[in-house]
């Protein structure tokens, strides 16, 4: 398998860890989406279509977007599921996911960014504000469904989900671009978790070969 990834992606972490907890190995091809390797031709016509990182090749096929990736790995190799088989956990694993891959990481992720400060004008300030003023929407959603239906050690049970796969590199994001995330206990306490568990250790952005401080 190969995973066409960018250390700091919070898409291409998700699939890190997955891979990670699933124990298979892969090759990392390193796609600078800083300096728009993610749009090159030869990326967009031979690997991922959407010009977007990440991209799974497993054989011959060729997957882009981290939801559908994580999908199949959990179809495909079932050991570790990432989804629970209960109907009730499955549905609210998946609620907290949909909320921070649908509702909080699109209009926080790089090309946005990069847009309010180009052709926008935006100062690094406002674009600044703009970034921790939809976390901070997101983000309380996220508290109120753990408050309300989390349990145990990660967000739902004591084994780590999909929800804690999306909601990890989430708050690692966050943090590094200064957010205040005290206002999340519940929240902070599963990612506190994380950065106890091998998985989500070694698929850090600073284990990564293209890692850049």
């Amino acid at each position: 398998m190969q995973l066409y990834s960018f250390f700091n992606s919070s898409t291409s972490y998700r699939v890190r860890i997955a891979l990670a907890l699933k124990g298979l190995s892969f090759d990392t091809v390193p796609v600078n989406i800083r300096v728009g390797e993610h749009r090159a031709e030869a990326y967009v016509d031979e690997v991922n279509p959407s010009a977007t990182v990440p991209a799974l090749v497993d054989g011959d096929l060729s997957l882009g977007q981290s939801l559908a990736i994580l999908d199949y790995l959990d179809a495909k190799y079932p050991g570790t599921p990432l989804i629970p088989s209960d109907i009730e956990t499955r549905a609210r694993v998946l609620e907290l996911s949909m909320l921070i891959s649908c509702d909080i990481h699109p209009v926080n992720n790089l090309r946005i960014l990069k847009y309010l400060q180009g052709p926008m004008g935006l100062s690094v300030q406002q674009k600044d504000t703009w970034y921790a003023h939809w976390i901070a929407e997101g983000m309380a959603g996220v508290e109120r469904l753990l408050a309300r239906h989390g349990h145990g050690k990660w967000c739902f049970g004591d084994a780590p989900t999909l929800a804690d796969v999306c909601l990890v590199p989430q708050i690692a994001n966050a943090q590094r671009m200064g957010c205040d995330m005290s206002a999340y206990p519940r929240a902070m306490a599963v990612y506190a978790v994380a950065q106890t568990h091998p998985a989500f250790l070694a698929a850090a952005p600073n284990r990564q070969p293209d890692y850049s401080a």
